[in-house]
């Protein structure tokens, strides 16, 4: 039996989701940014813990003007991959924007999330001083779990690089694992 999981990713504009969901999908990476519009939509079959899955993967527009057309992608979401840009403060402070936004609009409230920490090669390249820490993030982590865990389930942190490749593939693995626990 095959579950089919649908699932979004989300943050501001410009954190690399697009990047994320190409590499994923094996179509290497672009450096060249090419806003999205509305949503863009892609399918993955992979196996976790030997259960088949089948993720469609919703790629939201992260500009606040398409706030009122994103809503619409979230209905039926069982999980979220939540980006932020780990060299840009403002796009971490927006993740419990995105989080509300996510669960006001999915149709079954709090749902699996994943955060990630994305665009690391940036930060580990010293350009960036002021960079979101590994640690700031897992303790952003154990404080959403606070309000997660009697739902079900922790949320995990990542750090991730589309360009890389690191963690990608690893970004819906753990997804995928956090939505199995929480299924059972």
């Amino acid at each position: 039996m095959t579950h089919l999981m649908k699932i979004v990713l989300c943050g501001d504009g410009g954190v690399g989701k697009t990047a994320l969901r190409e590499r994923y999908l094996g179509r290497g990476f672009q450096s060249k940014y090419m806003m999205t519009i509305g949503a863009d939509f892609a399918l993955k079959e992979a196996t976790i813990d030997g259960k088949a899955i089948k993720f469609q993967i919703w790629d939201l527009a992260g500009q606040q003007r398409f706030g009122a057309v994103r809503s619409v992608y979230y209905l039926g979401c069982l999980g979220a991959l939540l980006l932020f840009d780990v060299t840009r403060q403002e796009s971490f402070e927006n993740l419990q924007l995105w989080i509300k936004e996510i669960f006001n609009h999915n149709g079954k409230g709090v749902i699996p999330l994943v955060v990630l920490g994305n665009k690391v090669d940036l930060r580990d390249s010293g350009a960036h001083p002021d960079s979101i820490t590994d640690e700031i993030a897992l303790r952003y982590c154990e404080k959403l779990t606070e309000q997660t865990k009697n739902h079900g389930f922790s949320v995990k942190y990542l750090q991730t690089s589309a360009k890389s490749g690191l963690n990608i593939s690893e970004s819906f693995d753990v997804l995928g694992k956090v939505y199995f626990e929480y299924l059972e």
